[in-house]
């Protein structure tokens, strides 16, 4: 019998990596769990470019809109999440297919990730709400002071880590270095890691058209509508702050949809190098040709 196997579909923002998961998994007559650490929220479609409902139709998927934005989501969270659903699905098929951009979920999922220290909610309000009125030099400031140990390794144009450090910091009085032990976890099944890549020029082209999409589709009035949830973590991500920037304004909206492009560009830029880093990853064009070519890896 066919060892269980999960077939991981990686890669930047708007390179195309819905599609291609769904081909896979009709390839395998499998489904999907997304590893995109916003999708998973309910009310947050349109900026996370969710798959759309014909997409979701086409194979099931999970961790898509299966949480609320008051819910406090972490890697760990999504590890226990993820485990069990690919627990059950492995009792009815061998190959599960796992797409995300969400590295630090990935990693979660495939090898384990160290147990964090609980942060009391006022001490992560603190945080969020220093780098909302102060900004990212603000943090970079603060833990290249108070941290320099972890400064030193940091994704250091990365808000989310650098505010996750930050709390654990505060919290703890100690620094998120120590509780890292890098062990990697046993799996019951074998990880597949593939990564979906574009030369530079085209997959900025398409992050452009996809920002320009999501606001002819009605991105400003989602986030008017989620104005009352602004200090949750979830929407401290590109395609919100921006906007309510300019809800508040600071920015206009040629400013801001600026922004958004400006950002999402640089985000992507931190996703390549994530998984570059892994040299595991076998890396193809997002052409639905290439499906066969992944599908074959199963066979080596």
């Amino acid at each position: 019998m066919q060892e269980p196997t999960v077939i991981v579909v990686a890669g930047p923002t708007a390179v195309g990596k819905t599609a291609f998961a769904i081909a896979l998994a009709k390839y395998f007559k499998t489904e999907i769990i997304s590893a995109d650490s916003r999708q998973c929220y309910r009310e947050m479609k349109i900026g996370v470019a969710r798959p759309s409902e014909n997409e979701l139709a086409e194979v099931p998927h999970h961790f898509i809109a299966s949480h609320s934005v008051t819910e406090d989501l972490n890697a760990g969270s999504f590890e226990r999440y993820a485990l069990d659903i690919a627990a059950k699905l492995f009792e009815k098929q061998q190959v599960i297919v796992l797409v995300g951009g969400t590295g630090l979920y990935i990693q979660a999922f495939c090898e384990g990730i160290d147990p964090m220290p609980e942060v009391p909610e006022a001490v992560r309000q603190d945080v969020i709400e220093g780098y909302q009125t102060k900004g990212l030099i603000w943090l970079q400031k603060e833990l290249q002071h108070k941290d320099p140990v972890f400064w030193e390794v940091a994704e250091q144009q990365n808000p989310q880590r650098l505010m996750r450090a930050l709390e654990v910091l505060n919290a703890t009085g100690r620094s998120i270095m120590e509780f890292r032990t890098k062990k990697k976890q046993q799996r019951p099944f074998r990880v597949i890691r593939t990564g979906l890549d574009l030369p530079k020029e085209q997959l900025h082209e398409r992050i452009h058209q996809r920002v320009d999409q999501m606001m002819a589709d009605g991105q400003l009035e989602e986030v008017r509508s989620l104005l009352s949830y602004r200090e949750h973590n979830a929407l401290q991500t590109v395609g919100y702050r921006e906007l309510f920037d300019c809800i508040d304004g600071k920015l206009t909206p040629e400013q801001a949809v600026e922004k958004i492009k400006t950002n999402t560009r640089h985000y992507a830029k931190r996703q390549l190098t994530w998984f570059r880093k892994d040299t595991a990853f076998e890396w193809f064009l997002p052409e639905l040709t290439n499906v066969h070519k992944v599908a074959a890896l199963i066979e080596r």
